[in-house]
């Protein structure tokens, strides 16, 4: 069933713990209009402009300072996964509903994917997003890239050639935004991420999609260069504390 905005997911208000800082943000929920495309592309231009730059000069800087030990990883990724490419690419959805390739290092066994239909059935997450804790297709390399959020670090890659944004909503797979409905497509409206205000939560497998949906058009809404700025220190803090799932 598609993921609508009047499944009765915004008819309440309520709180949920974003990070492990003790701070937290209040979601309100049925008190606010649809966000509109042209809304986002006629605010904040001055800002869109000066973030693409920061996107750009950051990446490059970081692929620069990281390029000896992403090559040492897709070595040892290389030499764990034989017969498969350290590199594993995944279609995506961006901005305004435009597919791309993801980057990631690989961190499941190279037929993953045609697995998937097994594991459907012991999904731990709501709405149309599937993840489970202890996924029997993750190698034991990629679980430690995934708890450090190392498997991550190509999407630089996807950063400076514009597909993504350093902040932004996560990349969501095709077959999630055919479910979504009017309220979910609004994260669609700007870049997708590398980091979120779910992507920094201390326990993010255990927000619901609906709590999920909710802070990214939160931050569609009220994006700024000291949501982006706090967001990316967050993230520095769950990279250190190995929150990564």
């Amino acid at each position: 069933m598609p993921v609508s905005e009047n499944d009765g997911a915004h008819d309440d208000t309520y709180e949920i713990e974003v990070t492990s800082f003790g701070e937290e943000i209040s979601l309100e929920a049925g008190k606010c209009e649809l966000i509109t495309r042209e809304e986002v592309e006629s605010s904040k231009r001055i800002y869109r402009v000066v973030k693409r730059t920061e996107d750009v000069v950051l990446s490059l800087l970081a692929l620069i300072v990281l390029c000896i030990p992403m090559l040492v990883v897709a070595f040892i990724v290389w030499v764990t996964s034989p017969g498969a490419s350290p590199i594993f690419k995944q279609e995506r959805v961006g901005k305004n509903g435009e597919t791309f390739k993801l980057w990631k290092f690989r961190s499941m066994i190279p037929n993953a994917e045609s697995k998937l239909n097994e594991l459907m059935d012991q999904n731990e997450m709501d709405g149309p997003v599937f993840k489970i804790k202890k996924d029997p297709r993750i190698t034991p390399v990629g679980s430690f890239i995934r708890k450090t959020s190392i498997d991550e670090l190509p999407q630089l890659v996807n950063i400076l050639r514009g597909d993504m944004s350093i902040v932004g909503p996560r990349p969501a797979l095709p077959r999630e935004v055919e479910q979504y409905g009017d309220f979910e497509r609004q994260r669609l409206l700007v870049r997708p991420g590398l980091t979120c205000y779910w992507q920094t939560h201390h326990s993010r497998n255990e927000v619901s999609f609906e709590e999920w949906m909710k802070l990214d058009a939160k931050y569609v809404r009220e994006y700024s260069f000291t949501e982006d700025w706090k967001l990316i220190f967050r993230t520095f803090a769950v990279i250190f504390n190995k929150e990564g799932e």
